[in-house]
């Protein structure tokens, strides 16, 4: 006999009264909760009726009180009580509806049949928490299982979707169904297209339905005002015979995100009723185009300020400059809420000032995911991926899912890091939640791919993207440009156009970098002239000085100089920085002291004019010359940035800089170095010495050149990696001339491929070559 049998044996079930509780006579009824009477579950070992666990548990639902819900829960299983499909399908509902989504999912299992709504209730608990690739899994294995979905299993579906690809197989579904002109289904499509922007088979949608209710309307005018179609928005706006105040809203919301404030603030005046969005969508919009004065104004005229104004304002300081305003608003905010210290966190982290907002960050009780996102976005953004990486870890331990904006920040860490094996794993969480079809998240791992090295992988996930937008392209060119395979990016340039994606600024400055890395000076001239005349681009400050590298690195001095004294704008220290890298390349003397002179004045903080000017000299013997420069840097207190490389190996990065001795692993890196020293002159390799800038004897210029960060990286990913395979280094500068040689001797001698990126492009050592042709 089993424990629920003999707990069931020799009893009736209890049943308690749930509603109301009278006193006497002549005394007012009040109504006892329900809490009580799950009290009184508690003073009994005895089950109660299958109707009263019940309505226990709808009031845990409306009072969203997990813990009387586990509570009655655990009487249910404690006393032996058998319960019946209609009963586990509430449990189901209570734990959904009270965020326990595991405990859902166990109950799903458990029971023995389950029907379109239980099914449903599942599918419609996994898309309302964002866990879309479970109600896509579940929905899908609902029809293998016999089950026909209904209206409501199709609106829950469709919230779910994670890309346009998803959401029209989902939509031809419903067309098979019948479904279509259901009102329900038609305006959940009708939402969702807008917000995929595919304001065409909205529409299609919307004609279709016989009798479109409100929200109908509203979603259609939504969408249309959401992606700046403003004009069909008023024309389906004013067609409508009942407008509520959440299509009003709509329209301010529209003209006010595209900048239309006057607009946006002549139907707010009009409106017959405003509420509290009405209010915030026009502060809102006048705070996003700048116009702080206004937001102020209309802030002081609010008849109530609920948090989310409060939070606008501190938008709009923030976004106008003014950070210490919007921290002075926030702490005089009467309740901020959890936007409120998310939005302070966002201010501060954007700002540079990541102490403040770490401060902040660990103020809150229940940080969330955009808090964490705040936090990591302001480290990588800061030059610190790794402290971003080590804070995803922490938000992984705190039970804390990421979102797509987690892992374009996270993976954007990876790239700058060269963290090949952590991007691969954030790669795979990806897959596994379903986030690769996210055209932002996708765009995010063709650059890491491309800046750690693997371009074939930055191809492959390109392939595999459902859609595509300029940013996609552009990640693709700028892949090319930076491993200098110029051909093959002036090919995805040219096939972008033919499948209509218009190229932005960002994208014609990575295709003359792709002209520049490549040689390719006569394309180069060309595109610059078609940004004007086919696009109607006006050329950057960026753009020229491309174009001034492109001209210098070909050894066209005199044309890059003249083309700088001919600029429509004043040149900026970049410009004047190109040409004098390539005055260094090309050993010309006087033009290089000209340029160093003019960046002198326009940066005099800066070291690399210095150090640039010092090699110049350096390759011409001029040491009395290097020491001028030298006392000149100590007069102005300019300090000169160290060479710096790093490696990952087993995700752990390691970094070297030049003489370094402070590694573990030193010794054996020193005579890692001292043998493969040996070899390479036996195979030929002499040092460059002009690339030591101190007149010291020869020996000492030797050990110098031989410690350099780049080489002691390498020497230590060969000690610690498998034979054979690949090494990844990155320097945050340029690469030396004698460590270039120096890496494609290493590489043929031991049989391995080098890839190193420095500050200006990758190089790919292999067989005793590089990729670059010794042009960079």
């Amino acid at each position: 006999m089993n424990s629920a049998t003999k707990a069931i044996q020799g009893r009736n079930p209890i049943k308690l009264k749930t509603n109301t509780v009278e006193k006497k006579p002549n005394s007012e009824t009040s109504k006892v909760p329900c809490k009580n009477l799950v009290h009184v579950l508690t003073l009994t070992d005895s089950p109660v009726d299958i109707s009263t666990y019940n309505s226990l548990l709808q009031d845990s639902i409306k009072r969203k009180s997990l813990s009387q819900g586990k509570l009655v829960h655990a009487h249910i299983n404690t006393t032996g009580c058998i319960p019946n499909r209609f009963l586990l399908t509430t449990l189901l509902n209570m734990y959904a509806k009270c965020g326990s989504l595991a405990e859902a999912r166990r109950v799903f299992d458990q029971m023995g049949k389950r029907d379109e709504i239980t099914w449903t209730g599942m599918i419609a608990a996994y898309a309302k928490n964002g866990v879309f690739e479970e109600a896509l899994g579940l929905f899908y294995e609902m029809q293998k299982k016999g089950m026909k979905p209904n209206q409501f299993t199709f609106a829950s579906v469709i919230r779910a979707c994670p890309n346009l690809a998803v959401l029209k197989d989902i939509h031809e579904q419903i067309v098979n169904n019948g479904f279509e002109s259901d009102a329900f289904v038609g305006s959940s499509l009708v939402d969702m297209y807008g917000k995929f922007g595919n304001l065409e088979n909205a529409r299609e949608v919307f004609d279709k339905i016989p009798e479109p209710d409100l929200v109908t309307w509203n979603a259609m005018v939504a969408g249309y005002a959401r992606n700046g179609h403003l004009e069909e928005a008023l024309d389906l706006f004013q067609k409508m015979e009942k407008r509520d105040v959440y299509s009003w809203n709509g329209m301010i919301a529209g003209y006010a995100q595209n900048g239309l404030v006057d607009k946006a603030m002549d139907l707010f005046q009009r409106m017959p009723q405003r509420d509290q969005v009405s209010w915030n969508s026009v502060i809102s919009g006048y705070a996003q185009n700048g116009q702080v004065e206004e937001t102020l104004k209309l802030f002081d005229k609010m008849p109530r300020r609920d948090v989310v104004s409060w939070n606008t304002m501190i938008a709009a300081y923030a976004q106008n400059g003014d950070i210490d305003k919007a921290c002075e608003l926030f702490q005089k905010m009467p309740q901020p809420d959890l936007v409120s210290w998310n939005s302070m966190i966002t201010v501060y982290a954007q700002n540079g000032r990541i102490d403040e907002a770490l401060e902040l960050f660990h103020r809150i009780a229940k940080p969330n995911v955009v808090s964490w996102n705040a936090i990591i976005a302001g480290h990588a953004q800061s030059g610190n991926g790794q402290e971003a990486l080590k804070l995803y870890d922490q938000m992984h331990s705190a039970g804390v899912k990421p979102d797509a904006k987690t892992f374009a920040t996270v993976l954007s860490a990876c790239g700058e890091l060269a963290a090949l094996e952590e991007g691969i794993d954030i790669h795979k969480e990806i897959t596994k939640g379903g986030f690769q079809s996210e055209i932002f998240v996708a765009n995010a791992l063709v650059d890491m791919y491309a800046k750690c090295g693997i371009i074939e992988k930055a191809c492959d996930v390109f392939d595999k993207m459902p859609q595509r937008n300029t940013v996609s392209w552009t990640s693709m060119i700028a892949a090319y440009a930076m491993h200098g395979r110029g051909i093959e990016a002036l090919e995805f340039f040219e096939k972008m156009q033919l499948l209509g994606t218009k190229p932005d600024n960002v994208t014609f400055i990575c295709v003359l970098a792709a002209c520049c890395h490549a040689g390719l000076v006569d394309k180069g001239l060309e595109y610059f002239d078609c940004m004007k005349q086919a696009y109607n681009l006006n050329p950057s400050m960026e753009h020229y000085a491309c174009m001034v590298d492109l001209l210098g690195r070909a050894g066209r001095l005199e044309e890059a100089h003249d083309f700088i004294n001919k600029m429509p704008i004043k040149p900026d220290a970049n410009v004047w920085g190109c040409l004098l890298g390539a005055c260094r390349v090309h050993n010309n003397v006087e033009l290089g002291e000209t340029v160093a002179n003019h960046l002198f004045q326009l940066d005099p903080d800066n070291a690399a004019p210095y150090v640039l000017l010092s090699n110049i000299y350096a390759a011409a013997g001029r040491w009395g010359e290097i020491e001028k420069v030298r006392n000149l840097m100590k007069e102005k207190s300019v300090k000169k940035t160290p060479g710096c490389s790093w490696i990952e190996v087993n995700k752990n990065i390691h970094t070297f800089v030049v003489g370094d001795k402070s590694h573990p692993q030193m010794q054996k890196i020193y005579d890692e170095l001292e043998r493969l020293s040996t070899e390479m002159k036996e195979a030929g390799y002499v040092q460059d010495k002009r690339f030591v800038l101190n007149d010291v004897e020869d020996e000492q210029k030797e050990q110098i050149l031989c410690h350099h960060s780049e080489k002691l990286a390498i020497a230590f990913g060969l000690i610690n990696t498998a034979p054979g395979t690949p090494i990844r280094i990155i320097k945050n500068l340029r690469a030396c001339g004698d460590c270039h040689s120096a890496t494609k001797f290493i590489s043929k001698i031991v049989a391995r491929e080098i890839i190193v990126r420095d500050a200006s492009r990758f190089h790919h050592f292999k067989d005793g070559g590089c990729s670059c042709g010794d042009y960079w």
